[in-house]
């Protein structure tokens, strides 16, 4: 298809190149009709630029429309060539003083707290760093894209409007000037033409609804037959069900479909076929009957190519009017005069309007490039601003009903544009006031919630998803409202006052519609069958909550507003309650002589209902009243006399029974619906109003009622009035024996109401119920948190109320009440309690639950006991109340209150008789306690003339009445205080006997009449108080003799832990004088230790015993024994690598083998993983114990050991024998005579028996072992599959072996420990075994194979002219050849009988390689002189380095640089060599089992003298070349020689040079908000420019990626991964490191499945990581948490740590980890 378009093409391409702009541009100034001409010309050109084939060609196409159709636009525009008008046009302008950066998805904003008006105005990053907030308290988060930048705009800061950028800006603009002065008329009239013609085109041509026909002025004759079928983005379908659909319909690949698919989220629509009509047809069909099945289909048009290409023409014409209005504020305020004018239809015809209006019919990618262009067009012009804000408010109800209808989300709907006007307190007012905005916005709401009951309450069908949806769409409306309501009015005009209190009407509307909705029955008999519907009502409750807190804070700023607000609820409650008494029989109740007439209603029987928003918002209208003193100063224009209290408590009191009842355990069968409603009446979200409102509302109608009456009241709801009304019900009560629950719901019935008494009589800290201010609020409910337990400041912040701007106000007043703890390196900082806070605690305080008072009860007595205090709790002292409530505490002297008091005193008394419990009893004391402390502040503030009314204390003195002749209150205290059943409540008991005796005094010394009987009580207690005090002395002995008992069992605890510390085995030493020590210390201790070499130290064998955890069995580890061995875990690693884009083929010969050992990972069976059984630790194989192999092949020194070169010359001669024996066994047997011959030709080196098979020492079970470590090292390392023949086993080992030394090493000097200090067990273990079994395995390998693996190592140090291209030296990694030579070596030495030692090899190969190494590193080492060049005086080392350089110098043909100081040189080598020679001291210790020296067991200086003498090598490290002078210098030949070696030296090539430096993870900025910069800027790679959704960052090399999405995704080893997944691949061989800049949190990979998060780095100023951005407190990078993550990397515990999250998280497991 291609192939044919082409010339087609190229020829339209070529007449278009030559059409010119400056002429078009000229025709049409001279034209008659502009419009007519524009037309035609667009219609000509457009089809032939857009829409010419199957895939758009976006560059192609821009050009174009650049050159042809936008060209002659700018020409006309300017008058001129637009190269040079345009920046003309931009001097004359001045720059606007408004930022207006529209945010991209991700970028991070900001918001100061201390100055926004509210949380929604942002700045950008550029802004926010060049303003003022920046050292304020600001608030990061990531936008979600479409908001812009409130920079410069006044109103929406408190302070520090502009930045330092924009302030410049500000200088001229005092007076208000009209931007066009700037331009010339006609450039006025020609901008007002041609944007008048091309916005119309464009406005026409995106709301064209026809498939086939273009509008009549743009059809052109010859029109081709080409359609597209065009799919559109729903919110409906996922991803895979459009995926599979387009696979099927329009049968693509996979990878294709999920492009389109990509493309339709992204833009919202993309072609996917093209072609003529009908088969553009038959592709729709198919995916509209593929997507029909279970929801509405997917949106398909078939549309033809010349309507495409014009409104893709008009998507761009939009754009390029968003960027020329960029030039000049002249041409923006042209183009907002065309978007505004009226159209010729009138209403709503202007071009604005109608793409408001067709909003919801364009899809994705139209909405978003209108959208920005009147952002940066009418949103920035404040004149415009307005006049647009007016038609935005015009259109609001069709613009949300159409919002309702669309299923796209809410950012890509103009109506989300509201932020922007309704913020913005000038637009609001005006709104409010002209355009009746808030009764508007709630209407719109009313319209949207139809179902209602027959009461005309609203009704909630079931929850289902769309409902949801649905639901949610019309809580948007809420958000407006809340934005509207936000900014406070200063000044209220007439105007105002009269549209404000027509919005409470209609807000008092919607609030009746939810007065008693969702009314509930208690179920009795069975359970229910259906849970109702309730979280609906809850979401909008909750939703409301601020609207209502805000509708009142709106009503508190005038008093006019607020009288005829409270008029008006008041009304629309009497009309709630119009059917109060009905049908329900009035009755009267009497106890202690006072009766009251109330309605018969049992709540566990009726309807109730937890929705009473119309009692609650008067509640706070009337505390309104009081605080700001209405109340006293307008009393007339009150209704307050009419207000009848028992019909104001009536709905707040059901509410409460029915959570008493709830709490009784009356209302299980109800379901859990009702739990969870019970449950949001008192959380933090929604309490503030419901909860605390029907409080109030009963603290309101008891202090406008008799107490009495209203106790009464309250028993019969609480349905407790018989027990209290009759005298000695309570004994028949408990005589009848009646059904146990009874009794127990009673008792939590009479515990519940008394509490509830507490709380009305308490909860005086709202400003207007006591005298207190906000502030006081706030610390209260801090102090009682703290209280429970230390709290994060985010708990701290959870647990307390928000407003609407998101603010606690808790960082304002902690200070004063709490001391804040530092984080160490895990966990998190800690506010705690300041101690003198502590008396403030109520242990009945109203927020508590059940268990936070119960925990916070423990945590206050402990306290008290710490500070040897008694454990009284007794209530705090309480501020007084405001005077409307001053009535309120004649409760606790009331006749029934009394009467209640002293019945439950009774039942305590007799406490066998009656059922009665503690926790009601601990509620009267406190009550008691209550009002003892309240008598005591009258009397303390009480002024001469006036007589204290509250005479508690006189009437708990008196005893009952006449009848049945009870003991008095205070009585029947003093009996309680010895009663022995009641030991908790003895403190509380005697100190309200104390606080009694003190109110007395003060009345005492008031009134003159002394009283005689205090005496008996003082001489009680003090008798009392010795009691008490010997009773605490035994106390205390006891308790120290505890604490004793405990200490010693946790020390012996800590011995037995100390001493297993084995991680699989307890070694047993049985032998007694074999003390444990012997490991480390030389059995003579001034013998220098040798670690290799004929003149190893000889070490006594030690004899060891293991125990095996699973069976418990003892056994030695022996040769012949059956097999001990240790689990442990084999892992890839490239933690050393220095170049991180190689991929190793076979890893035999390569600079860094990738490839780890390591014990240890939750795990994966299908690769052979298991947990150790007793650490839980993840293991895929086993390492076997072996003893120390090299003396179980050592043979006994016969003769003089050879010298170097000698011993040299020996090996290659045998090497060559056996490649000569080699090549006889592969060539097929032809003539048996000629082998003969060739064999009398072979002379063996002297002593060396080529067909000498040694026998295997070791038993079968240690063989087998043997084999499966090294198979799983093999396994791993290649990723292939298990293979015990394959010649590359022995390799992997070694260098298994030689990678896990390595990295221990660089760990150990990375942290500046000593090389042999106590390693942890686990790891002494692993690299004894290791070694070891890297020792022993070459007994079961083919010998031949490890002989000729021997041969070629050895080939790359010592030449050989068999072997082909050799590796260049300086790709060798020394120390990995070191011990496959040295591991390798016994397979040759076998087969020697000439007496040389196997000892004698390895000093030979070591020396040998330790030669390489010297002069890798003085090849490599770069000669900068830094001014160091002290003139030393030449030592020998000096001299002897200086001239092993000058013979290099000759064997590279001098292209090694000039000869620098020998001081210079050997410094270098010092340095190079020290971390090779201290891997091989620790391979050689863990080999040979020779104990280090002492003097390596300590850090301190450089250990260097030591370390040579300890691998017995010269300390001038020079001398190796001086001793073997005639062979050293052909060997440096060879290897100057190496093609490779002349690259490098001319710079062609690079080396690494020595010592290595540590790997480090990369470096991350200090402040967080440079990351998410940095990550908002990333562009997904894939797919053209969009930005990625979950840009994460590797750690290990700072390449940024898209992560968890399609369009990323690749496949490896044939499974589809996502970016991070692969990236592991090829930069951690499987493992990786990552952070995930949107959420800021950690992501830790390994292999495809296991995965974890882990914390980040980045703390908060509270010492809190901030995961997934949610608080947005500023982030700064703690060093110590990323040297742990960084550590974590280099010990390779990285997939150690998911394997311990996935053991303790099991979400984890759920987790597709290969798809991040």
């Amino acid at each position: 298809m291609a192939s044919e378009l082409e010339p087609e093409v190229q020829a339209i391409d070529r007449s278009l190149l030559e059409c010119s702009a400056e002429e078009t541009a000229g025709k049409w100034l001279q034209a008659t009709d502009l419009t007519r001409e524009v037309y035609q010309h667009l219609a000509h050109y457009v089809p032939k630029i857009y829409c010419r084939g199957p895939n758009p060609f976006p560059q192609k196409e821009d050009m174009l429309a650049q050159h042809v159709l936008l060209g002659p636009m700018e020409w006309y525009l300017c008058g001129e060539d637009p190269a040079f008008g345009f920046p003309k046009l931009e001097q004359a302008n001045k720059p606007s003083h408004l930022c207006g950066r529209v945010f991209k998805v991700g970028e991070p904003t900001y918001s100061c707290r201390d100055c926004a008006v509210d949380p929604t105005c942002v700045l950008c990053m550029e802004c926010f760093l060049g303003s003022i907030h920046r050292d304020h308290r600001y608030r990061m988060t990531t936008s979600g894209g479409g908001g812009f930048c409130d920079c410069g705009d006044t109103e929406a800061w408190k302070e520090g409007p502009y930045c330092q950028k924009h302030e410049l800006n500000t200088s001229e603009i005092e007076e208000e000037e009209d931007p066009l002065v700037h331009l010339s008329e006609d450039v006025i009239a020609r901008t007002y033409n041609i944007f008048a013609i091309m916005f119309r085109y464009a406005v026409e041509i995106l709301t064209w609804e026809k498939e086939s026909e273009l509008p009549a002025d743009l059809e052109i004759v010859e029109k081709s037959d080409t359609y597209y079928c065009m799919l559109f983005n729903d919110e409906v379908h996922t991803y895979e069900q459009v995926i599979y659909t387009l696979q099927k319909a329009v049968n693509c690949t996979q990878k294709e479909a999920i492009g389109f698919a990509t493309t339709v989220d992204r833009d919202g629509r993309r072609s996917v076929r093209y072609g003529d009509f009908q088969y553009c047809e038959q592709a729709k069909s198919v995916i509209v009957r593929n997507t029909s099945r279970q929801t509405k289909p997917l949106k398909v048009q078939v549309m033809h190519s010349s309507i495409v290409a014009h409104q893709n023409f008009g998507l761009k014409l939009l754009s390029w009017l968003g960027n020329v209005i960029g030039y000049s504020d002249g041409l923006r305020r042209i183009l907002c005069q065309v978007g505004l004018q009226e159209g010729p239809d009138g209403e709503n015809s202007s071009l604005v309007d109608r793409l408001m209006l067709n909003d919801s019919k364009l899809w994705k990618g139209a909405r978003s490039v209108y959208h920005q262009l009147f952002m940066s067009s009418l949103l920035m012009d404040l004149k415009y601003k307005k006049l647009f804000a007016i038609r935005f408010a015009k259109n609001y109800q069709q613009l949300q009903r159409d919002f309702m209808e669309d299923d796209h989300e809410r950012a890509v709907s103009v109506t989300a544009l509201s932020v922007q006007f309704f913020t913005a307190p000038t637009l609001a007012r005006m709104l409010i006031t002209e355009e009746n905005l808030m009764t508007i916005i709630i209407k719109t709401f009313m319209d949207h919630l139809r179902h209602r009951d027959a009461q005309g309450r609203f009704q909630f069908e079931r929850y289902t998803a769309l409902q949801a949806f649905k639901f949610r769409r019309v809580q948007s409306l809420i958000f407006d409202l809340k934005y509207v309501l936000i900014s406070k009015p200063t000044e209220w005009s007439d105007d105002l006052r009269q549209k404000f209190l027509e919005g409470f009407d209609a807000f008092l509307e919607l609030l009746k519609c939810m007065q008693g909705m969702d009314p509930i029955t208690r179920q009795v008999g069975q359970h229910i069958e259906m849970e109702p519907e309730w979280e609906a009502a809850f979401t909008l409750q909750m939703k409301l909550t601020h609207v209502i807190s805000m509708m009142q804070d709106w009503c508190a700023l005038d008093e006019k507003v607020l009288i005829e607000a409270y008029k008006k609820c008041l009304a629309v409650l009497m009309q709630c309650h119009g059917g109060f008494t009905d049908g329900e029989q009035p009755i009267t109740l009497s106890i202690c002589g006072h009766s009251v007439e109330t309605i018969r209603y049992c709540v566990s029987q009726e309807k109730v209902s937890i929705h009473l928003p119309v009692s609650r918002l008067l509640a706070g209208l009337h505390v309104l009243l009081s605080k700001s003193e209405v109340a006293y100063k307008f009393p007339e224009l009150l209704p307050l006399s009419e207000l009848s209290p028992p019909m104001l408590i009536e709905h707040p009191l059901r509410c409460l029974v029915l959570c008493a009842q709830v709490h009784a355990g009356m209302w299980r069968r109800n379901g859990f619906s009702l739990v969870n409603q019970i449950y949001y009446y008192h959380n933090v979200k929604c309490r503030r109003e419901m909860f605390d409102k029907d409080i109030v509302m009963l603290q309101t109608g008891v202090s406008m009622m008799d107490p009495n009456h209203f106790l009464m009241i309250m028993l019969s709801r609480f349905e407790l009035y018989q027990i209290f009304s009759t005298p000695d019900y309570g004994k028949r009560f408990s005589s009848e024996i009646t059904h146990k629950d009874v009794v127990q719901q009673n008792n939590t019935l009479i515990e519940e109401m008394l509490y509830l008494i507490i709380m009305i009589v308490g909860e005086r800290f709202s400003p207007g119920v006591g005298q207190v201010n906000a502030t006081d609020e706030i610390k209260r409910e801090i102090i009682h948190q703290l209280s429970i337990k230390p709290m994060a400041h985010s708990e701290l912040v959870k647990s307390l109320p928000e407003d609407e701007n998101k603010e606690t106000g808790m960082e304002s007043v902690i200070e004063a009440v709490a001391h804040f703890k530092k984080p160490g390196l895990t966990g998190r900082g800690m506010y705690e309690l300041k101690p003198e806070c502590a008396k403030e605690f109520n242990l009945y305080f109203y927020h508590f639950s059940r268990a936070e008072q119960s925990k916070a009860e423990e945590a206050q007595r402990k306290l008290k006991r710490q500070n040897r205090e008694d454990t009284a709790l007794p209530p705090p002292v309480l501020p007084p109340f405001c005077p409307l409530f001053a009535s309120l505490v004649n409760i606790l002297q009331s006749d029934v209150m009394l009467c209640i008091m002293r019945t439950v005193l009774q039942w305590a008394v007799e406490h066998n008789g009656y059922a009665w419990s503690e926790s009601m009893l601990q509620r009267v004391l406190h009550l008691i306690g209550m009002a003892l402390q309240e008598e005591k502040q009258h009397l303390d503030n009480v002024t001469e003339e006036h007589v204290v009314t509250f005479t508690f204390t006189q009437k708990i003195s008196k005893p009952g009445e006449a009848p049945n002749n009870s003991p008095s209150i205070l009585a029947m205290l003093e009996t309680l205080q010895n009663a022995p059943y009641l030991d908790v409540h003895k403190d509380m008991i005697r100190w309200i006997l104390k606080t009694f005796n003190a109110i007395k005094k003060i009345r005492e010394s008031s009134s003159t009449s002394p009283v005689a009987e205090t005496e008996g009580t003082i001489m009680e207690e003090s008798s009392r108080d010795k009691d008490k005090a010997e009773r605490k002395r035994k106390a205390e002995i006891a308790r120290l003799r505890r604490e004793k008992i405990m200490a010693q069992m946790s020390e012996m605890q800590r011995h037995f832990i100390d001493e297993n510390k084995e991680l699989f085995q307890q070694t047993l030493e049985l032998d007694a004088s074999t003390s444990a020590v012997l490991d480390n210390s030389p059995m003579v201790s001034n013998m220098a230790l040798t670690a290799l070499g004929p003149a190893q130290t000889q070490v006594p064998e030690q004899r060891q015993f293991v125990t095996c955890i699973l069976c418990q069995e003892e056994q030695e580890v022996k040769v012949e024994s059956k097999a001990m061995v240790l689990a442990a875990f084999v892992q890839r690693s490239t933690v050393l690598s220095k170049n991180r884009s190689k991929f190793i083929q076979d890893p035999a010969k390569e600079q860094r083998r990738q490839q780890r050992l390591r014990l240890h990972t939750s795990y994966d069976v299908e690769n052979g993983e298991f947990l150790c059984p007793l650490c839980e630790c993840l293991s895929n194989t086993v390492i076997p114990l072996l003893l120390p192999p090299r003396n179980i092949f050592n043979r006994l020194n016969i003769s003089d050991q050879p010298k170097l070169t000698q011993w040299i010359r020996t090996i290659s001669q045998q090497i060559k024998a056996l490649q000569v024996l080699r090549k006889e066994e592969s060539t097929p047997n032809t003539a048996s005579s000629k082998n003969l011959e060739n064999m009398d030709e072979l002379q063996f080196p002297e002593g060396f028996r080529p067909d000498f098979h040694p026998k295997n020492p070791y038993s079968e079970s240690i063989k087998e072992m043997l084999t499966t470590f090294g198979t799983a090292t093999y396994k791993v390392g290649l990723k292939v599959h298990p293979n015990e023949e394959d010649p590359r086993v022995p390799i992997m080992c070694w260098g298994s072996c030689a990678y896990t030394i390595q990295s221990i090493e660089r760990i150990l000097s990375d942290e500046d420990k000593p090389l042999f200090g106590p390693l942890p067990c686990r790891l002494d273990d692993c690299l004894r075994s290791l070694t070891r079994f890297a020792a022993a395995h070459w007994t079961v390998a083919s010998l031949s194979v490890v002989q000729g693996h021997f041969c070629k190592l050895f080939a790359s140090l010592v030449p050989d002219d068999n072997q082909g291209d050799l590796p260049c030296i300086l790709d060798i990694d020394m120390f990995h050849l070191l011990v496959g030579l040295v591991l390798a070596f016994p397979a040759l030495q076998c087969q020697d009988f000439s007496g040389i030692s196997l000892g004698t090899g390895d000093l030979h190969i070591f020396h040998l390689v330790t030669m390489a190494h010297i002069v890798q590193i003085l090849l490599t080492s770069c000669t900068e002189e830094n001014g160091m060049d002290q003139e030393n005086p030449a030592g020998e080392e000096e001299l002897a380095v200086l001239a092993l350089y000058k013979t290099l110098h000759q064997c590279t043909g001098s292209a090694l640089k000039e000869i620098p100081s020998g001081w210079h040189l050997w410094r270098n080598v010092r340095n190079g060599i020290m971390p090779f020679l201290k891997c091989c001291a620790l391979f050689f210790h863990y080999l040979n089992g020779v104990p280090s020296p002492p003097e390596l067991q300590v850090s301190g200086t450089s250990h260097f003298e030591h370390l040579c003498n300890y691998l017995s090598l010269p300390n001038n490290l020079i001398c190796l070349f001086q001793e073997n002078n005639e062979i050293t210098k052909l060997l440096i030949e060879s290897w100057c020689h190496n093609i490779e070696v002349k690259r490098y030296l001319e710079g062609e090539r690079d080396a690494i040079s020595y010592p290595r430096e540590s790997n480090k993870l990369i470096d991350l900025p200090e402040d967080y908000s440079s990351l998410i910069n940095q990550a908002s800027n990333f562009s997904c790679p894939k797919s053209g420019g969009d930005k990625s959704r979950a840009p994460t960052l590797c750690l290990v090399c700072g390449t940024l990626l898209c992560s968890q999405s399609y369009c990323c995704q690749t496949e490896l080893e044939g499974e589809d991964v996502g970016a991070c997944t692969a990236h592991t691949y090829s930069c951690g061989s499987g493992v990786g490191i990552f952070l995930r800049v949107r959420e800021c949190q950690v992501l830790f990979l390994a292999g495809k499945t296991k995965g974890c998060f882990y914390s980040p780095p980045y703390l908060d100023d509270y010492g809190e990581t901030d995961q997934g951005l949610r608080r947005g407190n500023p982030l700064h990078l703690c060093k110590e948490r990323f040297k742990k993550i960084q550590k974590l990397w280099h010990q390779h515990s990285i997939t150690e740590e998911i394997g311990h999250a996935q053991e303790a998280n099991q979400t984890l497991v759920g987790i597709d980890w290969q798809h991040l």
